[in-house]
């Protein structure tokens, strides 16, 4: 017994092969590949040690420790010291505009005294 399929069967059949096989893998899309170089913040010279003019002893965003006697402050709010001396670190309040009193981290460079 022969089984005689029609025309429009095989048409059918022949668009459902073609729109189910693929005749590439599927590739997919990247989401991180770019590379960000570190941006090495943080404190550089901790209480005690010893400032050289114009060293960095913080890098920071934003003024989280704010700059004390002798220290300057860059414009990426990076402190560095503006003379020889011992780094020292302080608590200092700052009172805000809405009459809120913050207490904040001050950095300070005490002159050597020979």
């Amino acid at each position: 017994m022969k089984l005689v399929l029609g025309d429009d069967f095989l048409k059918l059949a022949d668009s459902l092969r073609k729109s189910i096989m693929a005749t590439k893998k599927a590739g997919g899309t990247a989401k991180n590949l770019t590379d960000v170089n570190p941006q090495y913040l943080g404190i550089k010279l901790y209480g005690g040690e010893s400032a050289q003019v114009g060293s960095v002893i913080v890098r920071q965003r934003g003024t989280r420790i704010l700059a004390g006697k002798n220290v300057g402050l860059g414009k990426d709010h990076t402190l560095f010291a503006l003379k020889n001396g011992l780094v020292q670190y302080d608590h200092t309040r700052k009172r805000g505009f809405n009459d809120t009193v913050k207490v904040k981290k001050t950095v300070s460079v005490m002159e050597n005294k020979k």
